[in-house]
């Protein structure tokens, strides 16, 4: 997020971040009203619809990325709870990555205004979502201290007594999403919350919870159909010891109480030890880009296949502590920011890695068979796709939550958009159809509404088939322009090499040369 311009500091002297107006909007006793999570079932929320949430997220999900790969699910113990912990710079995208991957139900916590919004605040109340005040709110006059650590209190209690019953839970302990190239200031908040669980479940007689690390990983995190690593660390066991008999007593009868601040600091240290490196772990996304064409050279020189999204994350870890030589370095940096310059990357260099990649005509053929469908569903993809598209790229490129919170509402706006705005089109559809079902039959010679019978109820379910054949046609359209927009991207990449190939040949050349 942007930092905070109005000059509001926390204790440790660091700005704050600037709240955006959503989340200036504080209504206490909605917050206090939030719906608890049950621990005593196999949903913390509402069963149908954390059921219809998560296969809503999971349709959206799949079509936003071009490729997704998940790494060391091995690492998540499935007999006892777990806290998982990442960077976040890419707003509700990041929990979502964690959620849909995550064998297990969650139980979540999140920013306040996330159960007070409209439309989403309903899905967040559903889902049993358990609000949080931050400091940027409290320093800010949101509200009281006394109110903000009882809703905090009662929040990080119901998540511990959560993960102490085997469930998820995923908390950012950056505490804000953001757009650097490293972690920021590690907060203490989940790390207060587990230690609470590890002591219920100490208390009750359960198995202590884990923390597990994760590194998320997008290409570009803004953009749609980018490419995405979701990449589970090895699990961070609990200090069973270090947990005191009178937090283990408090917290097992019900009540919050924080956990010892030394044992709470080291946890976060280790945390933070193991997750730094999860990260591009750089001062600037300069360093990033230039090793990424360092390590793709190199793999053209030993002409090996393309790196994956994963191999170039792995190779660009590698150059941190393995680093290239200076003059490696300077010619690489220059064409990294080229290249980004130019939205291109090190997959853009030619298999001889002396230019840019030029006309393909077996890629041609393929994104031609893409291309097919979206070209013949275009209709459909217009009228079902067409209002949420252009209100979710308006709201998004608009929003002053900064660009972390961009693909937010494109997300949002692809799943929740076609959740009411499918059925008032097939609706609409249905309806004018059954009205102009004569001039249909004397134009097409196609008598729909009587393909099943000529009786009222037959006809009504010839209506009822148009209107789901009309659904599953908008669904096929939405999975086709995902599609089709990989060959408009990889045609307008294909235009952008070729305007930048003759300002990157000879740093090309040149980086070659120095490789060998």
């Amino acid at each position: 997020m942007k930092k905070g311009s109005d000059g509001a500091r926390d204790r440790h002297g660091e700005l704050l971040p600037e709240l955006s107006t959503s989340a200036t909007k504080m209504n206490y006793e909605k917050l206090v009203n939030t719906p608890l999570p049950n621990f005593g079932k196999k949903y913390p929320g509402s069963p149908f619809f954390m059921e219809l949430g998560y296969y809503l997220l999971r349709k959206t999900f799949n079509s936003i990325f071009r490729t997704l790969e998940v790494t060391g699910k091995e690492n998540i113990p499935l007999d006892r709870g777990s806290m998982c912990s990442a960077w976040h710079t890419n707003g509700l995208v990041d929990p979502i990555c964690i959620f849909l991957t995550h064998p297990k139900m969650f139980v979540v916590g999140g920013r306040h205004d996330l159960v007070t919004r409209p439309i989403l605040g309903f899905w967040a109340r559903k889902f049993a979502v358990q609000p949080v005040v931050r400091k940027a709110e409290l320093l800010r006059g949101g509200c009281s201290e006394e109110e903000a650590n009882y809703l905090n209190g009662r929040s990080l209690l119901n998540l511990a007594t959560g993960i102490s019953h085997g469930f998820g839970c995923a908390l950012f302990p950056e505490g804000t999403s953001h757009s650097e190239s490293h972690l920021i200031r590690v907060k203490t908040g989940p790390f207060r919350t587990v230690l609470a669980a590890a002591a219920h479940a100490k208390g009750t007689g359960g198995k202590l919870p884990v923390i597990i690390p994760i590194g998320l990983h997008f290409r570009t995190r803004h953009f749609f159909r980018t490419d995405c690593w979701v990449e589970y660390g090895e699990p961070i066991e609990m200090p069973h010891e270090g947990l005191p008999d009178d937090l283990v007593q408090t917290v097992s009868n019900g009540d919050w109480m924080e956990p010892p601040a030394e044992v709470v600091i080291d946890l976060r240290d280790k945390v933070e030890e193991k997750l730094a490196p999860m990260t591009p772990d750089r001062d600037t996304y300069s360093e990033v880009h230039r090793d990424g064409i360092i390590a793709h050279v190199q793999r053209r020189i030993e002409n090996k296949p393309e790196l994956t999204w994963r191999e170039e994350v792995l190779e660009v870890r590698r150059l941190k502590h393995e680093p290239a030589s200076k003059n490696i370095q300077e010619v690489a940096t220059k064409i990294g920011d080229t290249l980004h310059e130019a939205v291109l990357d090190g997959r853009d260099i030619n298999s001889q890695g002396d230019g840019l990649r030029g006309f393909s005509p077996l890629g041609a053929i393929t994104d031609l068979f893409k291309l097919i469908p979206l070209l013949c569903l275009l209709p459909t993809i217009i009228i079902g796709m067409g209002p949420q598209i252009a209100v979710g790229r308006l709201l998004g490129d608009r929003t002053d939550e900064g660009l972390d919170a961009r693909s937010s509402y494109h997300f949002l706006f692809g799943m929740f958009g076609s959740l009411g705005w499918w059925p008032i089109m097939a609706t609409s559809i249905t309806i004018l159809s059954i009205v102009f079902s004569t001039e249909i039959n004397t134009e097409l010679g196609i008598d729909w509404i009587g393909l099943l019978g000529g009786e009222f109820w037959q006809q009504a379910c010839s209506a009822l088939l148009l209107w789901i054949s009309t659904i599953l046609i908008f669904w096929l359209s939405g999975m086709s322009f995902a599609n089709g927009w990989d060959t408009i991207s990889d045609f307008a990449k294909w235009r952008r090499r070729s305007k930048t190939n003759q300002k990157v040949h000879a740093d090309l050349v040149k980086l070659r040369e120095l490789l060998n």
